[in-house]
C-alpha cells in the first residue's frame, strides 16, 4: 500500500527545507525527497550572500532588463524580512548578518547605472541611497581610491550556505516532516485528488529500491533540474543552467562589514563569521556534457583558470588589502535562472496540485518562495501578486 501525504518537496536545498518547515508546521503531513544529500548542491555551494539590490547581471544588459529584473522586488522585500527573524524562528543559528550591502562604481557610467537603478529600486520601496567617495571614506575606507561611489541598502547580507539549509531541514523534522535523501522522483501520474509518485531510493551499498508514494501536492524545488522534473508532469519549465565558481581566502582580521558587488563587474564579496572572504560574483565555470552533448547536471562543474584570474583581479582592485590574502579554496556550483531572468513561482499550468519555484538568487529570495508557496499549499491567496512569476508564462 502507498503511503499517504499531503505534499511531497522535492529537492532538499534551502527552498525545500524552509517549504517543508513551513507545511509541516502548518500541520500538512509533508515528505522531503532528495536525489543525493540535503544542502548538496546550489544552497550548500553558493556564498551566502544576501542579495536585495539588483545584481549586477540584471542591469549590464541595459534598462529595460533592469527593469524586468525589478519586477521581483516585492520578492526581495518580503525575504529581507523573512531573513531578519528566521533564525528566532529555526531556533538555530543560520549565520545572518544583515549589516548592509555597496554596489561599488569606478567611473562616470558606473555612477550613472547606480543612480538609474537606486531610483528603480526606491519605485518599488527598497531602502537604497547613493553614497560619494567622501562619505565611502567614513563607511568602508577598506576599498580602492578608486571607487568614486556605492549604492548602499542596509538590508542586505549574508548567511552561512553551509548550515542554513541543514538547519531548517532540521527544523522541518521536528515539526513532523519526513526527509529522505538519495531518492530520486522517476515518475508521477494523475490519481484520485492527487499524484502517485514513483521515487528510486538508494542504499548506502548502491542497492536501489523503487516505491510509490502518494500525495495531494507536489512542490518542485529542484533547482538546475527543474525543466526535468517538470517534464514527469507534462509541463513546460524553462530554466538555464549556470554554474558559476567561488573562492575562499585564509582568515584575516575582520575589516569588510558589508556584502559588496560591483556595477561594472562580476564582482560579490564579504567576509564571513570565521574571517575568511568568500569571493565570486558570477564568474563562469564549465558545464559537464553528456554524449549528445548536452549539459549533464548530475555531473560536477569543472574550474575555469581564466574566470579565477578575472575574479582575483575584479577582488584586488575593488578592496586591495585581498592583494595580500591567500585563496586557499575555489569551487564550482551550478544554479539556473528563467530565460527573463524573473524566478518562476507558483501553480504548474496543467498539473493540478503541482507548485513550482525557482529561478536567480533563490538563496536569498527561499524564505520568500517557501511562504508563498506554503501558503499556496494550505488554499491561501497569495499575499504578493504572482502574475510577473507566473511558470505559464514560457508555454
Amino acid at each position: 500500500m502507498a503511503e499517504h501525504y499531503d505534499t511531497v518537496v522535492v529537492g532538499g536545498g534551502l527552498l525545500g527545507c524552509l517549504t517543508a518547515w513551513m507545511s509541516a508546521r502548518d500541520g500538512a503531513r509533508v515528505l522531503l525527497v532528495d536525489k543525493d544529500q540535503v544542502n548538496q548542491h546550489a544552497s550548500g555551494q553558493n556564498a551566502g550572500s544576501l542579495h536585495f539590490q539588483l545584481e549586477y547581471r540584471m542591469v549590464e544588459a541595459g534598462a529595460e532588463a533592469a527593469r524586468v529584473a525589478a519586477e521581483a522586488m516585492p520578492l526581495h522585500l518580503d525575504a529581507a524580512n523573512m531573513w531578519a527573524c528566521m533564525e528566532e524562528e529555526i531556533k538555530e543559528p543560520l549565520g545572518v548578518r544583515q549589516t548592509g550591502g555597496l554596489m561599488v562604481a569606478e567611473n562616470a557610467d558606473q555612477v550613472g547605472v547606480l543612480e538609474f537603478k537606486a531610483e528603480l529600486e526606491r519605485s518599488w520601496g527598497l531602502d537604497v541611497r547613493t553614497l560619494d567617495r567622501t562619505e565611502l571614506d567614513a563607511v568602508a575606507p577598506y576599498l580602492s581610491p578608486g571607487i568614486v561611489a556605492a549604492n548602499f541598502s542596509p538590508l542586505e547580507g549574508k548567511a552561512d550556505a553551509r548550515t542554513a539549509a541543514p538547519a531548517v531541514g532540521r527544523a522541518a523534522i521536528a515539526a513532523g516532516a519526513t526527509v529522505r535523501t538519495r531518492s530520486r522522483l522517476v515518475g508521477a501520474h494523475r490519481a484520485t485528488k492527487g499524484w502517485d509518485l514513483t521515487l528510486r531510493q538508494t542504499d548506502r551499498a548502491g542497492t536501489e529500491r523503487t516505491h510509490t508514494v502518494r500525495t495531494a501536492a507536489v512542490v518542485i524545488a529542484a533547482g538546475i533540474w527543474t525543466t526535468a522534473i517538470g517534464r514527469l508532469f507534462d509541463a513546460v519549465l524553462p530554466t538555464v543552467p549556470l554554474a558559476l565558481m567561488m573562492t575562499v581566502t585564509s582568515k584575516v582580521p575582520r575589516f569588510i562589514p558589508h556584502l559588496v558587488q560591483h556595477a561594472g563587474a562580476r564582482l560579490s564579496l564579504k567576509q564571513s563569521l570565521d574571517n575568511t572572504v568568500l569571493i565570486g560574483g558570477g564568474w563562469p565555470a564549465r558545464l559537464m556534457s553528456d554524449a549528445h552533448g548536452a549539459p549533464d547536471l548530475d555531473i560536477k562543474p569543472r574550474l575555469v583558470p581564466a574566470s579565477l584570474a578575472g575574479n582575483a583581479r575584479a577582488a584586488v582592485a575593488t578592496v586591495p588589502a585581498l592583494a595580500r590574502v591567500p585563496a586557499v579554496r575555489s569551487w564550482a556550483g551550478a544554479t539556473t535562472v528563467a530565460p527573463d531572468q524573473l524566478p518562476l513561482v507558483g501553480p504548474v499550468g496543467g498539473a493540478p496540485g503541482v507548485f513550482v519555484a525557482t529561478g536567480g538568487s533563490a538563496f536569498t529570495l527561499g524564505p520568500s518562495f517557501a511562504r508563498v508557496l506554503a501558503g499556496l499549499l494550505a488554499g491561501a491567496s497569495p499575499d504578493i501578486d504572482l502574475t510577473p512569476y507566473d511558470p505559464a508564462r514560457f508555454a
